[in-house]
């Protein structure tokens, strides 16, 4: 039995590399063919292929035909499901954050209280 797959499992897994996330940048920007993303990579077509592959099978981009074009296209919505994972733990920081300061902020009450003014020197004379 095959197990149920994860897809933001495969979603992270498809981030995890440097190469993948910089073909998705270039996605965010339009449009590009698969000779377009390998451009600025030192490495063969097959390598670039596996890496669209893994990218495609999380659902994160789209490849189509148009004649002789065969553009690959940012398909977003992967990336919303990580944000919003992100946001639960976003908001786990936020009020952790927002605890520390008021604990900061009662630290210097209480200091402030108990703080010694100096006592009036009286005139000679």
């Amino acid at each position: 039995m095959t197990p149920a797959r994860d897809p933001l499992s495969d979603t992270f897994q498809a981030l995890a590399d440097p190469t993948r996330r910089a073909i998705l940048a270039r996605l965010a920007e339009g449009k590009a063919s698969v000779t377009e993303l390998a451009e600025p990579f030192d490495m063969s077509g097959p390598a670039i292929s596996k890496h669209l592959k893994v990218l495609e099978r999380a659902g994160l981009i789209e490849r189509g035909r148009e004649a002789q074009w065969r553009p690959c296209s940012l398909a977003p919505a992967p990336l919303k499901d990580v944000a919003d994972w992100l946001d639960h733990y976003r908001r786990f920081w936020e009020a952790s954050f927002d605890r520390l300061e008021t604990y900061l902020e009662d630290l210097q009450k209480k200091e402030s209280k108990h703080v010694r003014k100096p006592k009036p020197r009286g005139r000679k004379g």
